[in-house]
């Protein structure tokens, strides 16, 4: 059995970010914590996506570009994700609102965890990453970290206090139980069905959406 599988997404691609940092430390914690677990960084800044270029929306899942391609690819396999965001103007960075936009069926039937990092912790960039993300059919749990810039950082370095470890481990457990018990949906089995999902008749299905990328990738 494959080990379940959640990409941290560096939600920050400004100069100067404390975004990575900030995302290995949750990296550090989440292999001690759960060791038989794969934990992968999906920083943005090395994806180097434009503002949403595609001409078609995403919901058909009829990727263009090589950037969107190269973007799917390595959300699709993910189970869940720890959004570790910034907080820009009460609401998550343009970069990580626009890596959500590019894609639909990869994001479906997932859990998401959330760090937010900010003068009063990003807890207002959280509120905004759960209200999108829903839309895309991610489940984001309860409870989250919010790292305050002053007192949970020295310089750009974050050293959180014993009560954010707590905090994340706490974050990290309800994810992975979710994660999990969305397996079904996202991967049906003849032992565990696929489970009934109202559909938007406007939209593909998820695997409509995995064989017109196929296609795509046979053509190219």
């Amino acid at each position: 059995m494959e080990p379940t599988r959640i990409g941290i997404v560096v939600g920050s691609t400004r100069p100067g970010r404390r975004g990575r940092a900030v995302a290995d430390w949750v990296h550090h914690l989440a292999r001690e914590r759960h060791p038989g677990v794969a934990f992968g960084m999906l920083d943005l800044a090395d994806f180097n996506l434009p503002l949403l270029d595609e001409p078609v929306p995403a919901a058909f899942g009829d990727y263009r570009h090589p950037h969107t391609r190269a973007w799917a690819a390595a959300v699709e396999p993910c189970d869940g994700f720890v959004f570790v965001t910034p907080e820009y103007n009460h609401s998550t960075s343009a970069a990580c609102k626009n890596a959500i936009d590019y894609l639909c069926a990869e994001w479906h039937h997932k859990a998401a965890g959330f760090v937010g990092y900010g003068v009063t912790g990003g807890w207002r960039a959280v509120e905004a990453l759960r209200l999108v993300l829903a839309e895309v059919r991610v489940a984001g749990v309860r409870t989250a970290v919010g790292l305050s810039l002053p007192t949970d950082f020295t310089g750009e370095r974050p050293t959180p206090a014993a009560h954010q470890e707590r905090s994340l481990a706490a974050m990290l457990d309800e994810l992975l139980t979710w994660a999990v018990a969305l397996a079904p949906v996202r991967r049906p089995t003849p032992e565990a069905p696929a489970l009934p999902v109202t559909a938007n008749p406007a939209r593909p299905s998820a695997a409509d959406a995995a064989r017109r990328r196929a296609e795509q990738a046979t053509r190219s």
